[in-house]
């Protein structure tokens, strides 16, 4: 694991494996480049995999003011650039960090091979708005343990909790987060419209939902797949956090989903 300073920002990351081909993972929010642990080693070999705590996440540069979709998607294009790895390249992403690999998708069509978006979160309905930046406010006061009970009852319920070490260290991990950070991008979640760029994507996606996902389940992601030109629609035996919960169903999604396009 290595840190960059790019497009304004330190981030920590890590590059393993090696080919022509580049996967670039992207986590989810609460969480780092670590919620790949468990994927990483079942994913098909002959590839580059590049892994990175978001800005704001983990042990990249904490966040003070408000971030966008953009912005997160204009750090991934940074870093590629900063490690010389140009050319296409798919993207995994889960959760608001799908919404980042869509993002960058449809701001960098040039650049995208692919897309799996599992869970994807890319904005939120107008009348929700008002609680959540309520909420948002008191997590960044409060921390992040006054809000571990209530997140993790729709995003790690007991039914996925499959592993109880794993469970144990992500919940940890997730305690660890910078609540100021978390509270600014859960408001970039917030306010963004991605409509657009969405419409705008020209590669292959699939969007894959949890049947065991209480925050966005196959009735909420469909209809984002719907607005993504040409993009599939999937719906697995898993939660929320797809990477961590259920690694190895999120290896062969991938795999399989990437193996029809020579990536």
């Amino acid at each position: 694991m290595d840190w960059i300073d790019v497009n304004g920002a330190a981030l920590r990351y890590e590059i393993s494996g090696a080919g022509d081909r580049t996967l670039v993972l992207v986590h989810e929010m609460g969480g780092t480049l670590e919620s790949w642990d468990h994927v990483l080693p079942a994913l098909r070999p002959g590839r580059r995999v590049v892994r990175h705590d978001w800005r704001g996440a983990g042990q990249s540069e904490k966040l003070g003011a408000p971030v966008t979709f953009h912005t997160m998607a204009a750090d991934i294009a940074a870093l590629l650039d900063a490690c010389g790895i140009g050319g296409r390249v798919a993207l995994v992403g889960c959760a608001v960090g799908a919404g980042i690999a869509l993002t960058f998708a449809g701001t960098y069509p040039e650049r995208t091979a692919a897309v799996v978006a599992m869970a994807p979160a890319t904005g939120m309905a107008a009348e929700r708005r008002g609680p959540m930046l309520e909420r948002v406010a008191g997590i960044a006061a409060a921390g992040m343990r006054a809000a571990v009970e209530d997140s993790f009852a729709g995003s790690y319920p007991p039914e996925v909790r499959h592993d109880t070490e794993h469970f144990r260290e992500f919940r940890a991990r997730w305690l660890a987060n910078d609540p100021v950070s978390y509270a600014n991008i859960y408001r970039m979640l917030i306010h963004a419209e991605l409509g657009e760029t969405l419409a705008r994507i020209a590669c292959p996606v699939l969007a894959v939902a949890g049947t065991l996902d209480r925050l966005r389940p196959p009735a909420v992601v469909e209809p984002i797949a719907a607005g993504i030109p040409g993009a599939r629609f999937r719906a697995i035996e898993s939660g929320h956090f797809m990477a961590v919960q259920t690694p190895g169903l999120v290896a062969g999604v991938i795999n399989g989903f990437l193996a029809e396009f020579g990536l």
